[in-house]
């Protein structure tokens, strides 16, 4: 299993990632350790916001892209609050179905 993630970070921007081993990442993300992101060294994580577990990793890749680069700020934030949007913002380029939330 894959899982795409949103975190919101102290300064309240959000970062976007895929792993494995959620508690794991999530692990080196708060710890700032060698194997964190560059972003959130700058920006220091607050909390897990939200994530999609999905079978393998060109689906969690793929929700990762499209949430990076279709989405603004203000719909992440909607799709944080009410993840049953994913279909509304994403519908025509991923097959919401194919994620399951398993973190809100």
């Amino acid at each position: 299993m894959y899982y795409t993630y949103i975190l919101r970070c102290q300064d309240n921007s959000l970062y976007t990632g895929i792993t494995t081993d959620l508690n794991r990442r999530m692990q080196e993300h708060f710890s700032a350790g060698e194997k964190c992101a560059k972003y959130t060294l700058r920006h220091k994580p607050e909390k897990l916001e939200i994530a999609w577990q999905s079978e393998n990793r060109v689906l969690a890749s793929k929700l990762e892209f499209h949430i990076k680069k279709s989405l603004s700020k203000s719909q992440k934030e909607e799709l944080i609050k009410t993840p049953k949007n994913l279909e509304k913002f994403l519908g025509e380029k991923i097959e919401s179905a194919l994620y399951q939330v398993i973190n809100n």
